[in-house]
């Protein structure tokens, strides 16, 4: 559904780039592409299409834009003196061939050991070791709080979604989400722990999900959409 119901400055606003309306006749839909070169999005709709319509529709197409964002962006690949964001805190990665494989969380630096060539793989395993195992916790808390029971939690690296929850109860979880600030991450797992309830986002499951994270909801969306496209760089190669 639209978000019609913000101002047409709050919409534009939201979104991470400037975006061009271009009104076409004979146009039977509204299309949006991103063009890289400009950095700007380029959306061309129906002549009858109010620019407040389709600011909304633009916004709504968010995981699709920041999908796109990402892959104009530089990749930001695990290598020896790189910089990552661990729960929310900048963390760098240190390898020496005499340290344990295994990495290492030492304050502010990951020590990793082993094969140069496999450091990359090793980094990549802890952090979702560590995501599986927070995100699990955080899924049990607000499931309880809820008198609800996920069936199972997982961790996958969809292109476009940060979370999921099938009919059968079913969670899954971007592992990247570790990468962002706790509370962006937890109102990941809160809004998936809600569907366990409602499998739809109608004014029960909002309130739910409003329930079980607390105060700073919005603030936490917001977080999400601007912290977003560079999670998904990180570890990449290209």
């Amino acid at each position: 559904m639209w978000s019609t119901a913000r101002s047409e400055a709050a919409l534009e606003a939201s979104l991470p780039v400037p975006i061009e309306i271009r009104p076409i006749r004979g146009a039977r839909r509204l299309r949006l592409r991103f063009d890289e070169a400009n950095g700007t999005l380029k959306l061309t709709c129906p002549v009858r299409t109010s620019r407040r319509s389709a600011l909304a529709w633009a916004l709504d197409q968010r995981e699709w834009i920041d999908a796109q964002l990402t892959r104009a962006e530089p990749a930001e690949p695990f290598a020896d003196g790189a910089m990552l964001p661990l729960e929310g805190r900048e963390v760098r990665i240190a390898w020496d061939a005499a340290n344990r494989r295994t990495p290492q969380l030492d304050a502010e630096v990951l020590r990793c050991g082993g094969p140069e060539e496999g450091l990359a793989r090793r980094v990549e395993a802890f952090l979702k070791r560590r995501a599986l195992d927070v995100m699990s916790g955080e899924v049990r808390e607000y499931a309880a709080a809820a008198g609800l029971m996920a069936e199972a939690v997982s961790i996958g690296d969809a292109g476009t979604r940060w979370g999921s929850c099938s009919s059968a109860g079913r969670i899954r979880l971007s592992w990247r989400l570790i990468l962002a600030p706790p509370h962006v991450r937890r109102y990941v797992v809160a809004h998936e722990v809600a569907h366990l309830a409602h499998l739809d986002h109608s004014p029960r499951f909002k309130a739910l999900e409003a329930r079980l994270f607390g105060p700073g909801l919005a603030q936490a969306k917001a977080d999400l959409r601007r912290v977003g496209p560079r999670l998904r760089r990180i570890g990449r190669r290209r």
